[in-house]
């Protein structure tokens, strides 16, 4: 049987007197209801608690807590198992290769979940399961092998392998859990919500990193814990993956989300069967249950193959890689110019962080790492080393006061005022920390650090959230049917994350032969030059929406 409109309107029962009467007043209502429609065919998330708001920034928080860690143990574990120099770039050039290929893949994947659980919480779920595997395996994998393997020379060897594949497996995860947390704040929260929990991101970023910076530098050698567990190695494993579980078990659970299928086919049906017959809201009328029972008695009583205004194929759900290739090259141009000066933030950035410590260490204290380790030179680099951690330390608490500094000043100088004080701040901050290698002028500097931090976390989220809103309005003014074929929020949350892998490829490959070549002095003035670069971009280049 075929359920075609004329034969449900005739269906339904004709509408009372009382509806009647008020007809003319719920007009407005409903006209302002339909214009709440976004690009997926479901209507505009209400407001959110901040608690709830709160809640799905844990994920943040816990990723950013496991990084700190990463970042402190990740060379002292390579170092104990004797990988080779020569493999070193090869161990940080894995990961961002895969991300850069599959993190589009993914990103438009999840646009066409039709999981009864959500679009992005099963992928955020996998990729945090990934992660705590990743650190499973490089954190312990020396023991792991010990345990099976009874040979020293095969047991090294093994050792190395699952070492190299836990730091690979988390930093891909790590990295790409990011644009599936975004795009899941995006689907969930009304524009306003948006702007909050971007804030919000930031804040439990930088305070997830200045915890676990402290994690790192404290000796759990004579602790409890150390004690019951066969090394620090798996202390640090213990607290860092109970820390992210929590934080990874709130994010979930913190707003629902409404899976595709409902978005693009029931919200749609009663869409149109509230535009026909002027009843009421639709939200009176879910609230009466009417709406409810009716579409409960038509999905019992019709296919969803015979349904038309239901009925959608799974090609056309389904993106292949060369549509996906397509639907990236065809990005409106203020895309893939926000895409490049993302590009130039995040290279200034870690050229910076991934040396830093090894620039306090040698131009700074004036060490080294090659010299003998009781000698005076070592012993002096080491302690450069500490107080670098230190920076990286106000860096991540700098990041959180600056994200909640963020909210006042917006309102004042706009999003294009935050994203080129960001850059130009960072610009200077670096630059005359390589001209003028002090250590108090260094840590104080630092602070501007945490200043480009959170606005590469929040200002180019938010204008791809003010672009998307920007299309919405400007397709629900022309009538347009935007939930078929549109290019969904988790692709572009996914272009612009692929940003951080590239940086990353690119630096792998050209700024370690700088530093060999003219030492760690290099990544701190290239880190200045490349964010005054990105800081001229982002005055002429970026689109910014009125």
């Amino acid at each position: 049987m075929t359920l075609t409109k004329a034969s449900f309107h005739r269906a339904l029962p004709p509408p009372s007197e009382e509806v009647r009467a008020n007809m003319d007043s719920t007009r407005e209502k409903e006209e302002a209801l339909l214009h709440s429609v976004t690009r997926t065919g479901a209507m505009v998330p209400k407001k959110r608690p901040v608690g709830r708001l709160v809640m799905h920034s844990m994920a943040m928080f816990g990723r950013e807590f496991c990084y700190a860690v990463e970042a402190a143990f990740v060379t002292p574990v390579l170092l104990s198992v004797g990988l080779p120099k020569h493999l070193y770039s090869l161990v940080w050039l894995i990961s961002p290769v895969l991300g850069f290929m599959l993190q589009p893949v993914a990103g438009s994947a999840s646009d066409h979940c039709t999981c009864s659980w959500g679009r992005r919480r099963p992928y955020i779920l996998g990729l945090g399961i990934i992660m705590l595997l990743g650190m499973a395996l490089y954190l312990n994998g020396d023991v792991m092998m010990s345990a099976f393997i009874g040979e020293r020379d095969n047991q090294r060897t093994w050792a190395i392998v699952i070492t190299m594949l836990g730091v690979v497996l988390f930093d891909f995860a790590a990295d790409f859990i990011d644009g599936p947390i975004k795009a899941y704040l995006f689907d969930v929260c009304s524009h306003q919500d948006k702007e909050k929990g971007l804030h919000y991101h930031a804040l439990f970023t930088g305070l997830g990193g200045a915890l676990g910076y402290l994690t790192g530098a404290m000796d759990w050698g004579q602790t409890v814990l150390q004690y019951s567990l066969a090394s620090e190695f798996q202390v640090i494993f213990f607290l860092t993956a109970l820390v992210f579980l929590i934080c990874l078990t709130v994010h979930l659970h913190s707003i629902p989300e409404v899976p595709l299928r409902y978005e693009n086919e029931e919200t749609k049906f009663l869409l149109e069967v509230t535009g026909s017959y002027k009843y009421r809201s639709i939200e009176e009328e879910i609230k009466n249950g009417y709406l409810k029972s009716t579409c409960t008695e038509i999905k019992a009583a019709a296919k969803p193959e015979n349904c038309a205004v239901m009925s959608r194929t799974e090609d056309q759900r389904r993106m292949t890689l060369k549509s996906l290739l397509k639907t990236l090259l065809s990005m409106p141009s203020h895309y893939r110019y926000l895409c490049v000066s993302h590009l130039f933030g995040w290279m200034a950035f870690l050229s910076n962080m991934l040396f830093f410590t090894d620039f306090m260490g040698q131009v700074v204290y004036q060490g080294s790492p090659y010299a003998p380790h009781n000698s005076t030179l070592y012993l002096t680099y080491k302690r450069g080393v500490e107080v670098g951690c230190w920076g990286l330390c106000i860096n991540a608490i700098s990041s959180s006061v600056y994200s909640y500094l963020q909210t006042m000043l917006l309102p004042c100088i706009g999003l294009k005022g935050l994203y080129f004080i960001g850059y130009l701040l960072f610009g200077l901050g670096t630059g005359l920390i390589g001209l003028f290698p002090n250590v108090y002028s260094t840590l104080a500097l630092c602070s501007l650090f945490g200043v480009m931090s959170s606005t590469l976390y929040t200002v180019p989220f938010h204008l791809i959230a003010e672009y998307h809103r920007e299309e919405e309005s400007l397709k629900l003014q022309d009538e347009e049917q935007t939930g078929e074929h549109g290019r969904g929020k988790g692709i572009d949350c996914a272009a612009l994350t692929c940003m951080i892998q590239l940086a990353q490829i690119i630096l792998g490959v050209g700024l370690g032969f700088l530093v060999s070549v003219a030492g760690s002095a290099v990544t701190v003035m290239s880190a200045s030059t490349v964010a005054l670069i990105g800081c001229c971009f982002v005055a002429f280049c970026v689109r910014y929406v009125e």
